[in-house]
């Protein structure tokens, strides 16, 4: 597959697209040369909300900086973690009393910066803790978390961190709330078609025309679920059985859809895919309480969607309706 993308130098492509993002966003994000930070800063009385990971994902992970989510989003380079120095330097920026969490997508290299940024806190006595998403269940519902990928997963549970933070809840309930919505999510991928990598121009998987792979990760690594390509509602019932089953939902319970986008799925087969979900569930007897269909964390030009179930209790929805005020992410 040939490369065609509106790009200049593939070496500036973080800086030009975080600069573009500056000037689409100026009421809400400001860039500090990778450290993506609130207009209008939370009050150091509240715990800090930080988040980080490659860019290549648009609109992840700095698309969800502002009011009632992220307070900084620390940008690495196209599919690379930011690296440990520049997570810290989020870290000293938002250092308070109140203390701070870093939400961190398990993949090697997000993980070894995160570690890396927390050891360098713990050093300087920073009041800092972290939280590992890993929601992707394509390795087996009896895989180690260690082993579980973190997809599209982050960007709801920073609402949640968020809003309890916004809510001035101090920094132990932040992480218990953030510590309940991750061990309750679940997503898992379906690909047909992959990538190419901007800044080389080279193609990340490949898929035949007649087939689609359920499980493929984010940067095209293989799921194991390579088949023939299958319809909507067949795709979605496959898809929503597993993921009812990672967060043991049953009947009467009420979860949290989101059909993610992987950059080149059109929304009509994402509606139509959602669609097919609320059939399953209702068979089921579960209860939609919210679901999102659009693109929050995607792939380049990848075909394929993200499937994200979370099973939610009273607490857990009452904060999924606070308020944020994000450039791709509102609730008034």
């Amino acid at each position: 597959m040939v490369m065609k993308k509106f790009i200049n130098a593939p070496e500036n492509l973080t800086t030009e697209l975080l600069a573009g993002m500056q000037i689409a966003f100026p009421d809400k994000i400001v860039v500090d040369q990778k450290l993506v930070c609130r207009a209008n800063p939370k009050s150091t009385d509240k715990v800090a909300i930080v988040s980080m990971g490659g860019t290549g994902h648009e609109p992840a992970i700095s698309g969800f900086v502002g009011y009632g989510m992220l307070d900084v989003s620390v940008a690495g380079d196209i599919f690379a973690a930011p690296g440990g120095p520049n997570v810290y330097k989020a870290l000293e920026k938002m250092n308070r009393e109140a203390g701070t969490l870093l939400i961190v997508l398990n993949h090697a290299g997000d993980v070894m910066s995160g570690d890396m940024a927390m050891e360098m806190a713990e050093e300087e006595g920073l009041n800092v803790r972290s939280i590992n998403t890993h929601e992707d269940i394509s390795a087996g519902l009896g895989a180690p978390m260690e082993d579980r990928r973190g997809l599209v997963g982050c960007i709801p549970l920073a609402k949640i961190a968020g809003a309890a933070a916004e809510r001035g809840w101090n920094l132990d309930e932040v992480c218990r709330v953030a510590n309940k919505f991750n061990d309750n999510m679940a997503t898992l991928a379906v690909a047909m078609r992959g990538a190419t990598h901007p800044a080389t121009g080279q193609e990340i998987a490949t898929l035949a025309d007649d087939e689609m792979e359920i499980g493929m990760g984010q940067h095209g690594e293989g799921g194991g679920g390579r088949c023939k390509i299958k319809t909507a509602d067949e795709t979605a019932q496959i898809m929503a059985e597993q993921l009812l089953q990672a967060v043991d939902a049953k009947e009467g319970d009420k979860v949290v859809v989101i059909i993610n986008g992987s950059g080149a799925t059109t929304h009509m087969e994402m509606f139509i895919v959602l669609n097919g979900v609320k059939k399953y569930l209702d068979s089921k007897g579960i209860i939609i309480a919210d679901a999102k269909c659009e693109e929050m964390l995607t792939v380049q030009e990848s075909a394929g969607f993200q499937m994200f179930i979370a099973k939610m209790d009273d607490e857990l929805l009452d904060l999924w309706k606070d308020p944020c005020d994000t450039p791709y992410w509102t609730v008034r």
